[in-house]
This record gives C-alpha cells, structure tokens and sequence, in this order.
C-alpha cells in the first residue's frame, strides 16, 4: 500500500533559558527535567490534543550517557504524565541533533505514518562533560593519517579551518563582539519571551550553624550567556586556546551551556481535527559529510542541498540561524556561500546564546519559528557543523496566522 505524501508543520515550540555551563543556574539541574518542562510546555496551550495520540518522541542529544541516558526521550515523556502508550527515542548526531530530531518528526507525518508528532533536544554539559565520562576511541584513528581528523578537539579543527580560509584573529573578535551585542538587544527588546519556557531552580542550601537545609527557589527567563560588558578590546587581550600561534581564543568560541527545547509537529489533517493553527511548515532538511579535520565547513556543503531539495534560491531565504560553533568557522562559512550577513544570527548566535550540544538544533528552531511570525519574513534556515565532519541544514516556511 503506497502512503500518501503530505506536508508537516510546526505547531509549537518552546525552549528553557539556557545556562552557562560549568557554573550557571543549570548546574545541577538533571536534562531529563528539563526536557521533562519543555514537553509539557509545547503542549500546554492545546488542551485539546490527546496525547495519546502522539505517535512518537524524538529527542536529540549528544552525550547520551549518566543524567541522560537510558534513553532520556522516554524517561523525560513519562516525567511529563504523557501516557504510557507514548514511545520514545534519543537520537544522535551531535551538534545538529536537534534539528534532526525536528526533520525525523516532520519524515514520518509526510509519509503518513503520524499525525501528531514530538522532537526535541536536551543537553547538561554541566553534568555531562564534553566526549562524556569514558572516552575510548578506536586505536586505528591514530594508525595513520586518514582518519586521525577524527580525533581532533574542536578546537583544532576551527584553527584550521581559520587557516585554510584565511580567517584573521581580528575578524573573529569582531565577530564575536557582534554575537553578544545582537543577544544583548535581543534579549533588552524581549525577542526570546514567546519561545521561553520560565524555569524554577529549586537547591537545597545548607545551614551548618542550625544543622539543616533551606530550598533556594529562583526562576529564570532569560538565556544566561549573552555579555553586556563584552568590548573589542576585551576579546583583543584574550590568548588563543588551543594553539600556540593560534587564533582561536575562548571568546570567539561557542558557550558551553545547559538547556532542552521541544517541538510539537502535526498533519494538516491532525491540526483541523484539533483546531489548532499552524505557525511553519517544514520545508527540507540535508546532511552531508566533510573532512573531519575541517568540519565547522559543514554547512558549505549541507546549505546548497537543503536549497536544491527546497526548489529555493539563497536570496529567497529571509532568515538564517547558522551555528556559531566557533567564529571562524561561520566566518569561512558566511565568506564562501557569500551570505547576507544581515541575515545571519540577527539575534545572536552560539558564541553569545550558548550551545547545548543535543538540543542546540531544536532550540533554534523555537528561535527561528516564533522570529519568522514576529518579524514578518517567510522562509528561514537552520544550519551546523557537526563533529566528526559533517555539515546539516533545515528550511521552514511561516504560516501566516489567523
């Protein structure tokens, strides 16, 4: 029996602040929780949907071990009281996790195997350190040249995009003074407030002269990296990190950070069952692979296939969400496919917002949704590198709202 084609669309999507990662307000906040209140979030404005009509949860994360593992997209779906009926899964592919959780989704409504779906994201690089717990890679990574790419820290790879594609130290400061200074106005003009989804931090805070505890309680709504106090000459003073002659310093790097987003995904047929009102469509969505060595170059490749996919143009794109994994290699990006600069991270990128790995992809797509309805523009790009050498890219469609 041949499945019918038919196009999903975004009905919702919501986010966590996202928190500095060794020592911000998430620090000891477990990812299954915060998966757990975006979950529930996308959800709560719908009263009418019936969850256990959801077909599937599909979640991204990178470190899928400790705090969240065992499958974190099922634990986190039964914190939020969804059904037992409700599946879930995690998915992996790094840095663009989340948005490939977001076209996994869209997939199985298109073919017609689910109406109403979920995908999502989570990730604590508080709790979970880079590479996790136990890193064991193969011994035949170091064998020879081939595959010895693999093995490098991000931070090498972006030293040698920057050499490769000529990227100055002083361009990328620039670039990264850019980043905070559109978070910071961003956030001053409340540009985040419909995607963000407040979360209380509860912690128990001992009290050695009583012999007892006290529950801290504090909300948070806002994304905790963006850095007002950020100047040229500040990032100018920085030392490069991972090389000795290097260019790459810790300021024109993304951030570290905690954080979880979730994306509720449904048929035409779904949304007129249940009256509710589309605010995108998912258009295309293109992964492809690159030399390790140079992954942040990704999206040289992933960009022009998801446009191809699309039936688009470049120019015809009015808003793009490009990873800032490190400055230089969206600045060898951007260089390369020749992108509108105005059009690129308006709010601010990675650098300043953060990067929660697994769940990065999925809060862009919050980001880059609920920024297409405010600000009147059509179609939208998500785009990443991701490590071990590959490039993703997704475009959206707005939904003109009733």
């Amino acid at each position: 029996m041949t499945k019918q084609v038919q196009d999903a669309y975004i009905v919702a999507a919501v986010r966590t602040p996202v928190g500095k990662a060794p020592r911000g307000f998430f620090r000891n906040t477990r990812p299954d929780d915060l998966l757990a209140h975006t979950l529930k979030g996308v959800l709560s404005s719908f009263p009418q949907i019936d969850k256990k009509r959801i077909a599937d949860v599909i979640i991204g994360c990178a470190m899928p071990e400790a705090e969240q593992g065992m499958n974190v997209a099922r634990i986190s779906l039964l914190l939020a009281g969804f059904p037992d009926c409700v599946p879930g899964v995690t998915v992996n592919r790094f840095c663009a996790s989340g948005l490939q959780t977001v076209s996994m989704a869209a997939d199985r409504i298109r073919l017609g195997e689910a109406d109403i779906m979920i995908a999502g994201g989570t990730e604590s690089m508080s709790l979970i350190p880079m590479m996790g717990h136990k890193v064991v890679m193969n011994p035949a990574l170091f064998a020879g040249n081939e595959n010895v790419g693999i093995a490098y820290g991000m931070g090498l790879t972006a030293e040698k995009v920057a050499s490769q594609w000529n990227i100055s130290r002083e361009a990328q400061d620039a670039f990264a003074f850019e980043s905070h200074r559109r978070a910071v106005a961003a956030t001053q003009a409340g540009e985040f407030k419909s995607e963000i989804l407040p979360y209380t931090v509860q912690e128990s805070v001992p009290d050695f002269s009583q012999v007892s505890t006290s529950l801290k309680s504090q909300v948070v709504s806002v994304d905790e990296g963006p850095r007002a106090d950020s100047t040229m000459e500040g990032l100018a003073k920085l030392k490069p990190v991972f090389a000795a002659r290097g260019s790459v310093t810790a300021g024109s790097c993304s951030q570290m950070s905690d954080g979880a987003a979730a994306v509720l995904l449904m048929s035409e047929r779904a949304i007129k069952e249940f009256g509710v009102q589309p605010i995108a469509r998912v258009v295309s969505f293109a992964v492809t692979g690159v030399p390790p060595p140079v992954m942040g170059i990704g999206p040289v490749e992933a960009i022009p296939l998801a446009l191809k996919m699309a039936g688009l143009n470049q120019s015809e794109i009015d808003w793009i969400e490009l990873n800032e994994a490190f400055a230089a290699q969206s600045l060898a990006v951007c260089n390369v496919l020749e992108l509108d600069r105005a059009k690129v991270n308006p709010l601010g990128g990675a650098i300043a917002l953060g990067h929660p790995l697994g769940a990065t992809g999925a809060i862009r797509t919050a980001t880059l949704v609920h920024a297409l309805q405010r600000h009147n523009k059509k179609y939208g790009m998500i785009s990443m590198c991701i490590g071990t050498g590959m490039g993703a890219a997704g475009i959206f469609e707005r939904i003109l709202m009733n």
